[in-house]
């Protein structure tokens, strides 16, 4: 059998690779192992999400080591693109017609998925765990396409809610991407505060993401003079508002997305001692978080970060997103038993009831069906001290 690389640019797994057989719905992983892809910002703007993809990888192996799931052994092809829609098309349909994968899985961005959603979905290939919080991974328009983390809207719309009841009469300006992404966030803005949006948001400035800084927004937003500010930005941009808030001597009550709150990539880039205050939403544990350290799930957790991910910063949450991420599929391939059709990958992903997480939060778990695809729909509240997130209250929804 001809050898290949299977795990590009991350890991040399070498391996007899299956091809799913039929076409569509109907494809299914023969032989000993289930072939996955999926397409990773290891370069690029959003590169910081990159170690999602190591993560998968890494968490993948740990599980071929111990036997793969019911027999099987997971191969990983995973390509770069660069956070770039064109790159993603090009990549993804390498991975479906050249490659063969069973499924998309894991892939990161809003636009980038967005470019592969409707071609995805037409050649029947599940697009599982999509790693963004987009409102539209749980269309039923798109029924091949599954999201994962709580959408954006839900959790900006918590946000709002969180203002309303202890700052009534708060002003507050938004930095935004210039994408679904943050386009999601204004819209959970606009829910949450209702008729009361015009009179809260009084001013909002969005960027691309080829700028080379957000300083200049950050500047203007200031200068509307607002109480409270929402960083709607990934990594490289988050931890640039988060730096420039400080040093101009802006002191808003500062909400950060979660997927620009990761300690690791973020707030040491902006500095600890700038970043103390921040509020973001969490519905994934905190490594770093004292309260933590002896927590089962962060335990079994920084175990397999010292045997798999050796010299990797355990505390990099976008490591505990890949290795959540990848243990939610791996319950969706053990469902599927001996049925590895695409049909049923599909309909096991849209069929897990009361799933804990080790790495979730407490009372947050993951629920799907044919009508509810948002496997995460809470987050709990958390503030920056300086070290960690310290979390208070409860798990909340957008309802």
């Amino acid at each position: 059998m001809t050898k290949k690389i299977c795990l590009l640019a991350l890991l040399a797994v070498v391996a007899g690779c299956s091809k799913p057989s039929g076409g569509g719905g109907g494809s299914v992983a023969t032989g000993g192992t289930i072939k996955i892809g999926q397409t990773m910002p290891f370069s690029g703007p959003a590169s910081a999400y990159g170690m999602i993809g190591k993560a998968d990888a890494a968490y993948f192996k740990m599980i071929n080591d111990k036997g793969g799931v019911n027999g099987r052994k997971i191969e990983l092809v995973a390509l770069d693109d660069g956070y770039s829609p064109p790159k993603t098309v090009e990549a993804t349909r390498k991975l479906v017609e050249s490659e063969n994968v069973l499924i998309d899985f894991g892939s990161v961005g809003t636009a980038s998925n967005t470019a592969v959603q409707g071609y995805l979905n037409d050649k029947k290939v599940p697009q599982l765990f999509v790693a963004t919080g987009g409102d539209k991974w749980a269309d039923p328009a798109h029924p091949w396409t599954l999201g994962w983390q709580p959408s954006y809207s839900v959790e900006s719309k918590i946000y709002a809610k969180y203002l309303l009841q202890t700052k009534p009469d708060a002003k507050m300006c938004v930095l935004f991407q210039n994408d679904d992404f943050g386009k999601d966030m204004l819209s959970g803005l606009k829910q949450g505060f209702g008729d009361q949006f015009d009179k809260r948001v009084i001013k909002t400035a969005s960027y691309e993401v080829t700028d080379p800084t957000v300083d200049s927004q950050i500047v203007t937003l200031q200068a509307a003079g607002c109480d409270a500010l929402l960083t709607a930005a990934t990594p490289k941009f988050a931890a640039q508002s988060i730096r420039k808030v400080f040093d101009i001597g802006w002191k808003p009550l500062h909400f950060v997305a979660n997927v620009g709150a990761a300690i690791t990539t973020v707030l040491k880039p902006a500095g600890l001692d700038k970043s103390v205050g921040l509020i973001t939403g969490l519905y994934l544990k905190d490594p770093s978080e004292p309260a933590m350290a002896s927590d089962p799930g962060i335990v079994a957790y920084q175990a397999f970060m010292k045997q798999y991910m050796p010299g990797t910063d355990p505390n990099d949450t976008n490591a505990v997103y890949g290795y959540g991420q990848s243990m939610t599929l791996i319950q969706v391939f053990t469902q599927c038993g001996d049925d590895l059709s695409r049909d049923n990958v599909m309909k096991q992903a849209k069929n897990l009831s009361n799933f804990e997480l080790p790495v979730a939060l407490p009372g947050i778990k993951i629920n799907t069906s044919a009508t509810d695809l948002r496997p995460f729909s809470q987050v709990q509240l958390a503030k920056f001290n300086g070290t960690s997130f310290e979390r208070f209250g409860s798990a909340l929804s957008a309802d």
